[in-house]
């Protein structure tokens, strides 16, 4: 007897939970394809954002940029389907392919985009897998910001840089 489909669930921290996974994949069809290039742009921009130095944030290393793509790459370990098919579209993409990432990403068009993105998936995503998608998102942003040069554990934030953490949860309505 097969045991009936469970809502997807995570934990207060933003890690993946094992229980509730569904074998079928996601489809995209449900996104035009403008929204779905917003979905799977948004965790590289929030890298290049993360990463990026500001008024009061420190300059980052290649260890933070590493930090973020292993946030990323985590995704493919979590119990939504939304997730999980975002970094298959990010990994799938050839080189020179799609939009370019901003090199200098302004954190207000990032904002913008947070917001629109927020929007896209209340209008047509499972409500688990909008918020792990933008808790997703979110972790990738804190793991950039938190990461160290030598692999000792994660400092708290700078000032700033929670600053930049705070707006980002608000923008993905997440505060």
């Amino acid at each position: 007897m097969l045991a009936p489909e469970v809502p997807m669930s995570h934990s207060v921290a933003g890690e993946p939970s094992s229980a509730g996974r569904r074998a079928a994949p996601l489809t995209t069809a449900v996104y035009s394809a403008a929204e779905w290039d917003l979905l799977t742009s948004l965790p590289g921009r929030v890298i290049v954002a993360a990463a990026a130095p500001g008024t009061g944030r420190p300059r980052r290393t290649v260890a933070a940029g590493l930090a973020g793509l292993d946030a990323v790459a985590a995704g493919r370990a979590f119990d939504s389907d939304l997730v999980r098919a975002v970094v298959v579209a990010i990994y799938a993409r050839h080189d020179g392919a799609g939009e370019p990432v901003d090199r200098f990403t302004d954190v207000v068009d990032l904002l913008a985009a947070c917001r629109a993105a927020t929007r896209v998936l209340r209008r047509r995503a499972d409500p688990a897998d909008s918020a792990a998608y933008r808790q997703w998102v979110q972790s990738v942003a804190a793991r950039v910001c938190g990461a160290t040069t030598t692999g000792a554990p994660a400092l708290p934030p700078a000032p700033a840089d929670r600053r930049f953490l705070d707006r980002l949860g608000v923008a993905l309505g997440l505060r």
